[in-house]
Parts: structure tokens; C-alpha cells; sequence
């Protein structure tokens, strides 16, 4: 197998549910060696978000969520509100690269596990740390979740149609860029600590992802007073910058820049759309209701199919308006290596890979996301526990009390 970025490197991931196991699992892509810290007998809460009964059993008892965001990982359980648990853990971080969590602030500290004692013990540890609104000021106590964090931003004040109320964004996209964010800076601390010997605390938080995703409507409105609204699917930089209605759907189309409009309005009808007072940007945002208006009046009378295609031959940013089950089949997204097939249990599934490729050390799928608990054994004896402490720490409850015993 070819090397890969992270070979050797070990993370113990205790986080859950999106941002922190999006974050371990990209490191996972890149060769890392995942270890998945659960809670006993339930584990991540993921296991079994977003469906049913009948949708954990045609998934082999886990929810669709576990599968997209836990390869290339191993699980153990531990029962960290026992001592026997919190020993152990403490045990697999000194001999730590990376660990990573999403608990509130100050819960790691009160299980022993925090920063300052892991790093007295093994100083080269990257420690990353995901929280709602970061890990100082008046709200680092507050919980929040994806869409709090929508709403906190501002992020639901621009989104939607103008004359109805705020919507959320239909994905996760706090949560997943906050991961994203967190494994950005667990990389560079690596490559610091590669030159250095020195291991450091990271941190990210929703509240720095989300604003990061509205940081252009921020420094507008700092720089010049502007507060933008819900402009449904239109972007006030540029015109036209939108969906547009066909015969038998929608399609997105976007001109940016004059030079692309010029060939944009040829495309579609030079006659109403290539006249002198639509040929810059400036003229094209003052007068964005009636280009609009005539660039609907063309793509109405077309169909999807029919618009793509024209604009396509003519070197123009256009994009059907796609379901999930359109999108999902589409060949494009496999032909770049962008989904993973694999099985969990007897069940066959498909997730979407990391966002990025490397070609000198590809990422890959060495793991199916890891049954709760899967590698208890396997993993505390990589980690210098001999087989009777093995025996015992599970006698005194370090992977929490046996179900079938209660």
C-alpha cells in the first residue's frame, strides 16, 4: 500500500455526533491510526440519529450518520464517570500524537483529562478541542448545536425567500466546516511539532465556523453599514447570480464578470439582453429587476436540459438545481474518487470521501466505521496492557457495567 500523510500518527478521538468525528475522520483518511472513544453500551449518539427502527436495520443497527462520518477508525469504550475509565483513557493519551474532543469546556478538566495534566505527561500531544462558542467569554458554557449557531451568525437572516421568515441551511455546514477547521490546525501543529518537538492545544469552535462562512457579510457591514437580507437563491455581489425557471425545473446561472455576461446574453438572446446598458457589472446590478425579468422570460421557454447545454457550449458558470437522488447518482462525484463503498455488518453502504485528494499520499478506506466497542482488547494491548489488567479493568467497570449483569 502506498504511504500515506499521517502513517503512524495516533489520535484519540473522544468527541461525537458531527463536527469532531468529521474532524478524526479526515485525519483517519490520511493514515492515522483513529482510536473512537464511546461511552459503554451506547456510544456515539449518531449510532442512531436521523431514522427509524427499520432504517438502523437496513443500515446493520447503526443510523446513516455513524457510516458517513467514522471510517478508518477502531472503537473502545470507556466509561469515563468511573475512575477505572478515566485511568485508562489517561493511560492511551500519554502515548498520544493527537487527541481531540467536543465536550463542554471544563469537562475534560474534571475527568483528569485536560490539556495542562496530559501535557505534564507527554508534551508533544496536539490537543484539539471543539465547543459551541469557544473555550473563553461570557458564552464558552453555553451548549449549541448547528443550527443555534445559524442562528446566532445571522447566517438564517440571509437565507431564504424576502418575503418569508429565515430557513436553515438543509446541511450541517457549521459542524462539518468547524471539523474541517479543527483538522486544518491538528495538521499544523503536527508539522510545528515535527520541527519544534513541541505539542500545543488547537481549538475550534462553531461560533469561529460560522463566522468564517459569513465573513464577507461581516466586514461589508463593518467597512460600509451594509446589512444584507434573504434574497432567496440571488447573490447581491453579482447579476445574474441565481436559479432561473425552465419548462420542467430550475437551473442556477452566474455571470460574474462582463466578459462571460457578453457571452451569457448571446446565448440566450442577444436581441433584449446584449444591449450597451447591461454591459458592465455596475450596469447589471442597477438594473437587476428588469435583467432578471428578461432572462426569465428566455429560460422559462426552455427546458433544463435545453438551458444547460447552450450555456454550457458557451463557456457560462451553469448548474441544474438537483434533488439529493439526482445529485447522489450523478457519475461526476465517483469519477473523482469522491465516494467510498463499503459494508458494516452484512450491509452494503456508500459515503462521501474526504473534500480533498493527495497524490503522493492518497487518502483511502482501510476501515469500515468500527462496531461499538470492536477493538477493546486489540487496542489497550497495543498500548503496553497486559492480559490480566485487561481482564480486570473490564471486571471493574473501565468499559462501564456489563448490560447483561443489570
Amino acid at each position: 500500500m502506498a504511504a500515506k500523510a499521517l502513517d503512524g500518527i495516533r489520535v484519540i478521538d473522544f468527541s461525537r455526533v458531527f463536527a469532531g468525528p468529521a474532524a478524526a475522520q479526515i485525519l483517519g483518511d490520511m493514515g492515522a491510526d483513529v482510536i473512537k472513544v464511546e461511552a459503554p453500551n451506547v456510544g456515539d449518539e449518531a449510532r442512531y440519529y436521523g431514522t427509524d427502527k427499520e432504517g438502523l436495520a437496513r443500515c446493520g443497527g447503526v443510523g446513516p450518520s455513524f457510516l458517513a462520518f467514522n471510517r478508518n477508525k477502531r472503537s473502545i469504550t470507556l466509561d469515563l464517570r468511573s475512575q477505572a475509565g478515566r485511568d485508562t483513557a489517561f493511560r492511551l493519551l500519554e502515548q498520544a500524537d493527537v487527541t481531540l474532543h467536543n465536550f463542554r469546556p471544563g469537562t475534560m478538566e474534571r475527568f483528569g483529562l485536560g490539556y495542562d495534566r496530559v501535557r505534564a505527561e507527554n508534551p508533544g500531544i496536539v490537543y484539539g478541542q471543539l465547543s459551541s462558542f469557544g473555550v473563553e467569554g461570557p458564552m464558552r458554557d453555553i451548549g449549541a448545536n448547528d443550527l443555534s449557531l445559524q442562528a446566532h451568525s445571522g447566517m438564517m437572516s440571509i437565507t431564504g425567500d424576502p418575503d418569508r421568515p429565515p430557513v436553515r441551511v438543509g446541511s450541517a455546514s457549521i459542524d462539518l466546516h468547524a471539523g474541517l477547521a479543527l483538522a486544518t490546525a491538528i495538521l499544523g501543529a503536527l508539522f510545528h511539532r515535527q520541527r519544534s518537538g513541541e505539542g500545543q492545544f488547537v481549538e475550534s469552535s462553531l461560533l469561529r465556523s460560522a463566522s468564517d462562512l459569513m465573513g464577507y457579510f461581516y466586514t461589508e457591514y463593518w467597512t460600509l453599514g451594509i446589512e444584507r437580507g434573504r434574497a432567496g437563491t440571488a447573490n447581491h455581489l453579482s447579476v445574474p447570480n441565481q436559479a432561473f425557471p425552465t419548462k420542467d425545473g430550475s437551473v442556477v446561472v452566474i455571470s460574474p464578470g462582463d466578459d462571460m455576461w457578453k457571452r451569457c446574453a448571446e446565448a440566450l438572446d442577444k436581441d433584449s439582453l446584449g444591449g450597451p446598458e447591461y454591459a458592465t457589472m455596475f450596469d447589471r446590478r442597477q438594473r437587476r429587476d428588469e435583467l432578471i425579468a428578461k432572462i426569465t422570460a428566455v429560460t422559462q421557454e426552455m427546458t433544463s436540459k435545453e438551458l444547460i447545454e447552450r450555456l454550457s457550449a458557451a463557456k457560462v458558470n451553469v448548474a441544474n438545481v438537483n434533488t439529493i437522488s439526482q445529485a447522489s447518482a450523478d457519475p461526476q462525484l465517483p469519477a473523482i474518487g469522491g465516494v467510498y463503498d463499503f459494508s458494516y455488518r452484512t450491509v452494503q453502504a456508500r459515503a462521501v470521501a474526504a473534500p480533498f485528494a493527495m497524490q503522493g499520499t492518497p487518502l483511502d478506506l482501510r476501515r469500515s466505521p468500527p462496531e461499538l466497542g470492536a477493538h477493546n482488547r486489540e487496542i489497550l494491548a497495543e498500548f503496553g496492557f497486559s492480559e490480566s489488567e485487561i481482564d480486570r479493568l473490564a471486571q471493574i467497570g473501565a468499559h462501564g457495567p456489563d448490560p447483561k449483569a443489570q
